[in-house]
């Protein structure tokens, strides 16, 4: 093993493409390098470019991925790649809620009484209006 591939010791900086793959935000170095060199993270509120780029505690990250956008705040750097349990107590996450959403069946249904009558509530108005001469 050679001494790029050590981990730094705790509380020490990191490389933001690293601390995303051991933090599992993305499933590869690779794709942590690239959604970097796109401009797609910002590190406390400044787009970073460079996958060198180092992370340190207290680093807060906006990460703009393909369905949603996270916002976590980097409690320390990763040692490994480990499960989800050991990978969450990397970071905080501080992403606000998403507002719900209304699904197309649900936007489909009118609710009773908005648009035009039925047939039986048009009988109805019918009945009350006097005939017409």
């Amino acid at each position: 093993m050679t001494s790029a591939d050590q981990q730094p010791p705790s509380g020490s900086r990191q490389r933001i493409d690293k601390w995303l793959f051991f933090a599992r935000i993305l499933k590869s170095r690779t794709l942590a390098q690239e959604r970097v060199s796109a401009g797609h993270v910002k590190v406390n509120g400044v787009s970073v470019r460079q996958p060198s780029h180092l992370l340190k505690p207290g680093d807060r990250l906006e990460i703009a991925l393909e369905r949603r956008d996270l916002v976590v705040v980097v409690l320390k750097p990763g040692e490994r790649r480990g499960p989800y349990e050991e990978a969450r107590q990397l970071y905080e996450d501080q992403t606000p809620p998403e507002p719900e959403r209304i699904s197309a069946l649900e936007q489909a249904v009118r609710s009773s009484g908005s648009g035009r009558p039925t047939k039986k509530e048009r009988r109805a108005i019918d009945r009350l209006r006097p005939d017409e001469p």
